[in-house]
């Protein structure tokens, strides 16, 4: 919903033929696919990298 947000914003502020109002629709719909693409290539080459502990499980006694 945000995004829809910002893309009539910007449409309705700046108007259908401004740079403001194209770089705020190419920004949306580009930066979410890539986004969803890294997150892809980050789960399938998971196993190429060691597990860490990262000290999220700490036990308290």
């Amino acid at each position: 919903m945000p995004f829809e947000v910002a893309i009539a914003t910007a449409t309705m502020l700046f108007g259908l033929s401004s740079g403001a109002a194209l770089a705020t629709v190419v920004g949306v719909l580009i930066e979410v696919p890539v986004m969803l693409w890294l997150v892809r290539i980050r789960l399938r080459t998971q196993s190429w990298f060691g597990a860490r502990d990262t000290g999220a499980a700490v036990q308290v006694r």
